[in-house]
């Protein structure tokens, strides 16, 4: 009986990776077509479609679906997604931006507002969290671009703010407005980055405790399972030793 139960956990987890594989690749080719049908299929001319390509191959997303997300932008009528943000609390007091992308805003709409108030939050108006984030981009590197001090050097020189390094890579920090720019610099020097995007970056971050961060967590997973939520920003601080605890 161990044996077979062993072979269905098995069976069970892979049903699960291979379903959330498919969200992940349903959301970066959403992001592909948005891009290339608002600026154009030309990466090089399209600084938002090449950083969603960019996006979409460190995912492992195949060619063929970049190529079809692309066409698909400039010969379906179907295609009118709309970008809409919403601002809301979580558990703790955390402050939580949603941006998602959306052919129907009203079930978009009342499908978040149900995942935030079962999680323990609530919805919150039009500008009632933004103020507490500032709009930056963020390039992220893999380790192997080079160490700590090689990026840093990178990164000054291409006009970024800040960079933070550890084991799992490195982000680098700049203007909103510049950040195409800086990414063009730093993929000269370093290599094509994993993703080159636009996030909310809080001014201040809220501590959790154990029990603080599995209750939000729960929440981050039930929004990152909604096929229109693109991107979830927070201003929550969640220790090492408390995230090792969580994932054990």
């Amino acid at each position: 009986m161990s044996g077979h139960s062993k072979f269905k956990n098995i069976m069970y987890r892979k049903g699960a990776q291979d379903a959330k594989r498919s969200k992940v690749f349903s959301r970066l080719s959403r992001e592909i077509t948005v891009a290339a049908k608002m600026g154009g299929p030309d990466p090089d001319a399209n600084p938002r479609l090449r950083a969603a390509i960019s996006a979409g191959r460190a995912h492992s997303l195949p060619k063929d679906n970049i190529e079809r997300a692309i066409n698909r932008s400039q010969t379906s009528d179907d295609v009118n997604y709309e970008e809409v943000r919403y601002e809301s609390f979580g558990p703790a007091g955390v402050a939580l931006i949603v941006e998602a992308l959306t052919d129907n805003r009203n079930r978009t709409a009342a499908a978040v507002r149900t995942i935030i108030s079962k999680g323990g939050g609530n919805m919150g108006a039009s500008g009632s969290v933004s103020h507490m984030f500032e709009r930056r981009g963020l390039i992220n590197f893999g380790p192997r671009a080079g160490d700590a001090d090689a990026v840093f050097e990178a990164a000054l020189e291409a006009g970024a703010d800040d960079v933070e390094s550890s084991r799992h890579g490195h982000d680098i920090y700049c203007q909103a407005s510049n950040l195409h720019e800086v990414a063009r610099l730093l993929e000269a020097r370093l290599g094509e980055p994993r993703s080159a995007k636009l996030i909310w970056h809080p001014h201040d971050t809220v501590p959790l405790d154990a029990e603080g961060a599995a209750k939000l967590i729960r929440l981050l997973e039930a929004l990152d399972d909604n096929d229109d939520v693109q991107e979830v920003f927070g201003n929550f601080d969640i220790a090492d030793e408390i995230m090792e605890t969580l994932g054990s």
